[in-house]
């Protein structure tokens, strides 16, 4: 027998001992799959929770959604790196995400989940499970994922086997900028980096008070790395990166564009990848989701993520979007023809 509930007040799933150590620390081994990044969301990016449990005697699986008025997404932000059912140990997952998908028939015209991986075969889960309770779903690829397995190396031998001319950079400007890595919170590299941000290439930031919750967070449980490079005494580059089950996890790196002749970003990513590679001994390094071509120097794998766009084939919310669909089909077989 499977129950299948709605949480709009994560309280309620905090309330819930049984459930909220399933979405506590170690839930995922990432800081996506923990109730606290939700809350977050939900505190300080304006989110709507749904949060969906479907809980059996075997264990429970948790699809994390949004309300957005119109329809559900899946309750994340560019600061997500792949969003995925969350499941206990044991739990049956493809009985829970079958009577998820079922009972949302009933409650949604439309949902929306965007960076589903599927190493895990999480996309392959939802898809097969929607598909069979009637839904119609279209899948697609959206974006990337750039990871280095570690693979036992140490820092030296990885480093050995990036390209040349990243070697030649960090020979010829290491000496030039001073990098330091902290495993804890410091408000004056904090704002250093939020300054650095504004002034980098970066776009506009979409919640600084999200980053600087989620970095402190981090801190407290030990699992923040923060990196700071100066020149003359100046901060020219800094980035975010956590630790967790074995993972280090790249979410936000800055620099100066007036400090670029010095390769800041470049030294300050060599230092924490030395840190976590020889100090934490991580087995992973995750990149999180875009194509950047500087990324591709570091990392040496990229995995998919997926679009699922999830519609009931007879309500009419989704017609007009059916026949737009029909008429771009009908345009790709003219062009084809």
């Amino acid at each position: 027998m499977v129950a299948v509930e709605y949480h709009a007040d994560l309280k309620e799933v905090q309330s819930d001992a049984a459930l909220a150590r399933v979405l506590g620390e170690g839930s995922g081994a990432a800081p996506f799959d923990r109730l606290e990044w939700w809350q977050m969301l939900a505190t300080h990016c304006g989110k709507s929770p749904r949060i969906v449990v479907a809980r059996s005697e075997a264990g429970y699986l948790v699809l994390p959604l949004e309300d957005t008025n119109s329809h559900l997404e899946g309750m994340a932000n560019w600061y997500t790196f792949r969003l995925r059912p969350v499941a206990s140990a044991g739990a049956d997952r493809e009985a829970l995400m079958a009577a998820i998908a079922a009972d949302l028939a009933d409650r949604s015209h439309r949902i929306v989940l965007g960076g589903v991986p599927n190493e895990d075969r999480s996309a392959d889960l939802i898809e097969r499970a929607f598909r069979s309770a009637g839904w119609t779903v279209r899948r697609e690829q959206c974006d990337v994922n750039h990871i280095l397995n570690v693979a036992g190396r140490s820092y030296t031998d990885y480093l050995a086997a990036r390209p040349g001319r990243l070697r030649t950079t960090l020979k010829r400007k290491s000496g030039k900028v001073d990098a330091v890595v902290l495993n804890h919170f410091d408000h004056e590299v904090w704002n250093a980096y939020e300054a650095i941000y504004r002034q980098s290439w970066k776009p506009e930031e979409g919640s600084p008070e999200f980053l600087r919750a989620f970095a402190m967070a981090e801190a407290k449980a030990g699992r923040l790395r923060l990196g700071i490079a100066r020149a003359g005494g100046e901060a020219i580059a800094s980035q975010m990166w956590t630790v967790e089950g074995g993972t280090a996890f790249i979410h936000k790196l800055a620099h100066l564009e007036a400090a670029r002749a010095l390769s800041p970003g470049t030294v300050l990513s060599a230092a924490l990848f030395r840190h976590v590679i020889d100090v934490d001994r991580v087995d992973l390094v995750d990149f999180g989701t875009g194509d950047d071509g500087y990324k591709r120097d570091w990392m040496e794998e990229v995995r998919p993520r997926y679009r699922l766009d999830m519609y009931r084939p007879l309500a009419p919310q989704n017609w007009l979007v059916f026949a737009r669909s029909g008429l771009r089909r009908l345009a790709d077989i003219g062009k084809r023809g």
